[in-house]
């Protein structure tokens, strides 16, 4: 293995490490020491990427931005409507969250470090803007309520998602995710939709994305 290899491999298991101790205790309980422990590399092997826990932290929100974004662009290349591409948006981040511990850590730093407005909004803003653009596409293509305002619908179903897998995490540590998120659309879709297009919406449930990527902690680190 060459050296710069070598070192991108070592930067995604720090970042890994990080992820799993930030995932379980938290951005404030998190110590380097235990990060180094779950990463199972030296100090100095830490600090030669990161200046600080901070620093990875954000890093952290980034690749969870970074895996947000590339499902965002591969759904939008899916043969779909607009209306099925927000509930795949909406399945794919739960399939992330359930499957991902730098996604479930980047949830977590960015809630935490909210608290005193430190925190990160990029991801939560990309993810409330692609969804306005979809709702826009979705009211012209008959497919939502002509009524619906795209930018309060946006910002509904992000925090309706928002508050769904936060309850799936404290009731069921999100072992009943897909299913709860389902159940969201099952209540949310008779109410958005017009009544001629109600015959369609067993099908929009069921829409999920088969493009978007699997990334991980490993395969967004080796790309920086």
């Amino acid at each position: 293995m060459s050296q710069q290899a070598r070192a991108v491999a070592t930067r995604a298991q720090i970042v890994l490490g990080a992820a799993e101790t930030f995932e379980k205790q938290g951005y404030v309980g998190a110590s380097v020491g235990t990060i180094i422990e779950n990463a199972g590399l030296t100090k100095g092997a830490l600090y030669f990427h990161f200046r600080s826990k901070d620093e990875l932290a954000r890093h952290i929100v980034a690749e969870q931005h970074a895996i947000s974004i590339a499902s965002v662009e591969a759904i939008g290349r899916e043969q779909a409507s607009a209306i099925e591409q927000i509930v795949m948006l909406c399945h794919e981040m739960a399939r992330q969250i359930v499957h991902d511990p730098i996604v479930r850590a980047g949830i977590r730093i960015t809630l935490e470090l909210s608290a005193d407005e430190q925190g990160p909004t990029d991801p939560y803003l990309d993810w409330i803007n692609t969804c306005e653009q979809l709702a826009r596409r979705a009211i012209a293509q008959g497919d939502l309520k002509s009524d619906i305002d795209p930018p309060r619908f946006a910002r509904f179903v992000i925090g309706a998602f928002t508050g769904v897998q936060t309850v799936s995490q404290v009731l069921a540590h999100r072992t009943d995710l897909e299913q709860r998120v389902d159940d969201m659309w099952m209540f949310l879709l008779p109410g958005i939709m017009p009544t001629g297009r109600h015959p369609d919406i067993e099908r929009i449930r069921k829409a999920r994305s088969v493009g978007a990527p699997g990334v991980g902690a490993g395969q967004v680190a080796a790309r920086r």
